[in-house]
């Protein structure tokens, strides 16, 4: 793959990570959310790839995003925001979201093999979703459509993916930062996670 794109919003005070209260704050979960997303693009600044991405949704990117290409999503919902950047794109593509910043780097490794055997990689999220997709020819028809932020989403994307008749390799499942309690475990994965949660447990933040 060539193109690795991070898709994020900005981590504004009760924009973001709005389910991790009241366990924290809404400034506080805008930290955390600051710091999952740098965690992330430290991850996939580390990968092989030519060209680096953030898909994003708000004014002022973060300073973690020094250096790469910034393009504005899209209006409408998630799926017509990813299947506008994946129409956008003509490269093989590495698309992740922000709620992962935990993912080992060396689980990305095969996806930029470039094996001609493979058209997609799919990372399944344990909530339902997914936490990556890679295609080796974009298409935003691959993903336009599919209902998104259910617990059938991955299943639908999967599906989707498998009818276009596109060879799928799957990567390992991993858990999104969605609650309060998917923070500390994260946490030990990501340093700038790490870094913030031992900042607020001081205030009396649950760890």
């Amino acid at each position: 793959m060539t193109a690795v794109v991070v898709i994020a919003k900005e981590c504004l005070p009760g924009r973001v990570k709005t389910r991790l209260q009241p366990e924290f704050t809404a400034v506080e979960a805008a930290a955390i959310a600051t710091a999952a997303l740098t965690d992330t693009l430290r991850v996939a600044g580390a990968l092989p790839a030519s060209r680096r991405i953030l898909y994003f949704d708000g004014a002022v990117p973060p300073a973690a995003a020094a250096g790469w290409e910034v393009l504005p999503q899209r209006s409408g919902g998630l799926d017509a925001r990813i299947a506008a950047l994946f129409d956008m794109l003509h490269e093989p593509v590495l698309l992740l979201g922000m709620d992962t910043p935990h993912v080992d780097p060396d689980t990305l490794t095969a996806v930029f093999a470039d094996d001609p055997d493979v058209d997609a990689w799919f990372g399944p999220a344990t909530d339902g979703g997914f936490w990556a997709l890679a295609l080796r020819r974009p298409d935003g028809a691959l993903v336009r459509g599919v209902p998104m932020s259910t617990e059938a989403t991955g299943f639908h994307q999967l599906e989707r993916l498998r009818s276009a008749g596109l060879r799928v390799r799957l990567l390992p499942p991993l858990t999104d930062i969605d609650t309060a309690a998917d923070v500390p475990a994260a946490a030990l994965r990501s340093p700038a996670l790490a870094r913030t949660l031992d900042q607020l447990r001081p205030a009396g933040v649950p760890a």
